[in-house]
This record gives C-alpha cells, sequence and structure tokens, in this order.
C-alpha cells in the first residue's frame, strides 16, 4: 500500500462519514427526526480514559471538557478506520474499479458495531432495546451504515473522476 493509497483511503473514508452526516442533517430538518448526539459519544470516547467502557445512561454520567469536539473527530477517525477496514477485506484494486454491492454489504455490515457495541456502551442496550423506540434507532441505524457504504462508493467514483 502506498503513501498515496492512504490518502486515497483516509479522504473517502471522510466523505461517505460526511455523507452520512448530510444525511442526518436532513433527518433531522425535514423529518424532525434527531441525529445522535457527538457530544455524548465524546463523553463515552473520553470515558476510556478513566478505564470507563460501558455506562448505565450515558446521558447522565458526568460532562467532560471538549467532549464536542472529541465526539465529532472520533467520528471521523471510525469513518477513516472503517473505509480502511473495508479496503483491507476488498482489496487496494476495489479502488480502481468500484462497485456499490460490495460497498453496500460493508456498510449494512458494519450496522452490527452500533448495534453489538457502541448503543450498549451508551445505555441504549443490545440493538438499542433501551430507547424509547427501539425499532426507529434500529432502522435508522441500518439505513445510516447502509448509505455510509454507498458513501464508500460515491466517494471512491468521485475519485476516478479527479
Amino acid at each position: 500500500m502506498s503513501v498515496n493509497d492512504i490518502y486515497v483511503i483516509t479522504f473517502v473514508g471522510i466523505a461517505a462519514t460526511l455523507f452520512i452526516d448530510l444525511y442526518a442533517f436532513m433527518l433531522a430538518k425535514v423529518f424532525k427526526i434527531p441525529s445522535l448526539n457527538f457530544c455524548l459519544v465524546g463523553r463515552w470516547g473520553l470515558g476510556l480514559l478513566d478505564g470507563k467502557f460501558k455506562h448505565l445512561n450515558i446521558a447522565t454520567s458526568p460532562v467532560k471538557q471538549f467532549e464536542c469536539v472529541f465526539g465529532w473527530c472520533l467520528h471521523y477517525f471510525i469513518g477513516v478506520l472503517f473505509s480502511f477496514l473495508f479496503i483491507l477485506l476488498v482489496g487496494i484494486a476495489w479502488l480502481e474499479q468500484p462497485t456499490l454491492i460490495a460497498a453496500s454489504i460493508f456498510g449494512l455490515a458494519s450496522v452490527s458495531m452500533p448495534f453489538f457495541v457502541m448503543q450498549p456502551a451508551l445505555g441504549m442496550g443490545i440493538m438499542a432495546t433501551k430507547t424509547a423506540n427501539p425499532l426507529q434507532a434500529r432502522l435508522k441505524s441500518a439505513v445510516t451504515h447502509l448509505l455510509f457504504g454507498v458513501g464508500i462508493y460515491l466517494s471512491a467514483q468521485f475519485i476516478q473522476f479527479i
């Protein structure tokens, strides 16, 4: 893997994450469906430094300095990590001939992370069972992660044109 490949994969991860953030913004503005609060993600991430992985309810955990900035940075860092994982799985040649199906399958499979890691760690239960509307939370997570895969594909296609 070349340095250029690292730049490209990083761009793909950032662009795919931005794509889902634009989707979340649209959901919030048009349908009044709130987005995940990345300040709470930052609170969780900073809590890791104190050795705390799981919270009963992250919203009631003590506020951490710079949690919002940290949460947004962590969100984009994870998007970049996922793009590297995807390329590791499909091979670097995928960037030369990106396919929607591979990226979409990866995006949909990546929903396992919020279902089985993040939601329980934030106190929302496995697959959001402890939220006010678990089905809505699950569907929103699944669609968002599917769109992350679409974002990987679109950003790789964009690179072909520049």
